[in-house]
């Protein structure tokens, strides 16, 4: 990549890792607009971390190219990021106010500065009795609200977030969730890796498929789900007669009712087709593919299960 896309926060091309003979990732493509909510999903093992590792430049990748921020070496523009790794850690025996100040001054914050705004959101969320409280007198909520208010302390103009759902109750889920969308609303850029499809599906109007260290998928939500024709639900008055003809070759019934894919056209064209032949409808429904569904036909069956194996409680 020779020129920068000042409307990109991220573009990646061609990423390349190999730990070992283990190929981790394998040519991901990537690309972020600037204040968007990007989300990119996979089971455990499918290089999504390794991927944000890489664009952070954590670890450099063995092929490809990459500008963050417009910097092709993202530690260039450090200060402008945060980072919430899967693996929490905070030193337990520091007050909770400290660590977010820590955390800031890594990226630059003054001291001083870092134990100001730290207050004011430990406060804005809550927290306003646990500021002095030491970390390893927090509950795991807590601690991991301290460190995700550690992550934005120094406010950053790029956020990464890795599995930060994981281990969340949903309360606490449902206030990720709206922090993430006031970032995004404040022109922040968010990045997030998540295993629950429901989570992107919610925030996300981008995202990334990744499996086998590879992705078969990276656009637009709606353009992932389009990839499947809606779904209809019909049941009619009738069990049985020369209306069924009307039905496309893929109808089932399941229960009382038909399913089937929507046919190519207006769905007017089916209705009089069934009006005209007394099939009596009860009722009719269009269903519009959602993501999990978009997810199985991209990266398949096995990829959507191993999601669902790697983490049995979380499907929030």
């Amino acid at each position: 990549m020779t020129e920068t896309n000042p409307a990109l926060a991220i573009e990646a091309r061609g990423l390349v890792k190999r730990f070992g003979r283990n190929l981790a990732v394998d040519g991901v493509d990537i690309s972020v607009p600037r204040g968007a909510i990007y989300g990119i999903l996979g089971p455990n093992g499918a290089g999504k971390t390794t991927t944000l590792r890489m664009l952070l430049g954590i670890i450099d990748p063995d092929a490809g190219e990459r500008l963050v921020l417009g910097e092709s070496n993202p530690r260039n523009v450090s200060r402008l990021i945060g980072y919430l790794p899967e693996e929490r850690g905070l030193y337990p025996s520091m007050k909770a106010i400290d660590a977010i100040a820590f955390m800031g001054a890594l990226r630059g914050l003054p001291l001083k500065e870092g134990r100001l705004r730290a207050r004011e959101m430990m406060e804005n969320h809550g927290l306003g009795d646990a500021v002095e409280r030491q970390v390893r007198h927090l509950s795991k909520g807590m601690a991991q609200t301290v460190q995700l208010l550690g992550t934005l302390v120094h406010r950053p103009s790029l956020v990464f977030l890795d599995e930060p759902f994981a281990g969340l109750d949903a309360l606490n889920q449902g206030r990720l969730e709206a922090t993430i969308r006031d970032l995004a609303a404040d022109g922040t850029t968010v990045i997030f890796s998540t295993h629950v499809i429901a989570h992107a599906e919610r925030l996300c109007e981008e995202v990334a498929i990744i499996a086998g260290g590879k992705v078969p998928f990276a656009g637009k939500v709606e353009t992932a789900r389009d990839r499947i024709p809606p779904r209809v639900q019909l049941e009619t008055r009738s069990d049985d007669g020369p209306w069924r003809d009307a039905l496309p070759a893929d109808a089932r019934k399941e229960g009382r009712s038909w399913l089937f894919s929507l046919p190519e056209g207006e769905v007017e064209d089916l209705l009089k087709a069934l009006i005209a032949s007394d099939a009596g409808i009860k009722s009719l429904s269009i269903e519009r593919a959602g993501l999990h569904d978009a997810f199985v036909d991209i990266a398949g069956a096995a990829a959507a299960q191993a999601m669902k194996d790697n983490h049995p409680g979380e499907t929030a």
